[in-house]
């Protein structure tokens, strides 16, 4: 019985060689030459390689694309952190700028009190600020510096009497803010202009 079992292995094995070379095709050697035999093999070969090419172009292609997809997707989560941060940022400055704003106006306490609570006020302040600076957050506050448009919101115009001033900001209303070397709000200045009297239209 077992040698019976083992009989039908083994044919089924011989089916499985013959169904594996089913596309190489040979004449009977009566009907084919040496010669013939190498010619087919030949062009067999050809079709092999060939196919192989092509093969491996696809693989080359697919890995190009996901390589190329591997490096967009950290792109544009280097976009999202960064969009996500900048909006973060921006609902913070104006805490900054009340803080700046307290730390201006601390009227009408008792000196020793002013002290401790100015004292407490600029080092919560600073801390903020080295937090920001950490994560490519720039304060801008371009005072005495040339005017910008691209960099700076003038809302007002001071005239002044030297040339020198022209343009140049003399007053710095409210700070501005960049993250990476971008601008994520100007500030907003007063800008100095020069009118010369003496000179008559």
């Amino acid at each position: 019985m077992s040698k019976e079992i083992k009989k039908t292995e083994d044919m089924s094995e011989e089916n499985e060689v013959e169904e594996n070379f089913d596309d190489v095709v040979f004449e009977s050697e009566e009907n084919q030459t040496g010669e013939d035999l190498i010619k087919k093999l030949r062009v067999k070969l050809k079709q092999t390689l060939s196919e192989k090419q092509d093969y491996l172009e696809g693989w080359q292609r697919a890995k190009a694309d996901f390589i190329n997809f591997k490096k967009d997707s950290i792109e544009e989560k280097g976009r999202l952190v960064k969009f996500a941060k900048a909006d973060l940022i921006i609902q913070l400055v104006p805490v900054l700028d009340s803080f700046e704003m307290a730390i201006g106006n601390e009227k009408g306490e008792k000196v020793e009190f002013q002290n401790e609570w100015q004292v407490g006020m600029k080092h919560i302040h600073s801390q903020l600020l080295s937090v920001l600076k950490e994560n490519g957050v720039e304060q801008l506050s371009p005072l005495d510096e040339k005017f910008n448009p691209s960099l700076q919101e003038s809302i007002d115009i001071i005239e002044v009497d030297e040339n020198e001033k022209d343009g140049i900001i003399l007053e710095v209303i409210q700070k501005g803010y960049s993250l990476d070397g971008e601008i994520i709000r100007p500030a907003k200045v007063k800008v100095g202009e020069f009118k010369n009297e003496d000179i008559k239209t």
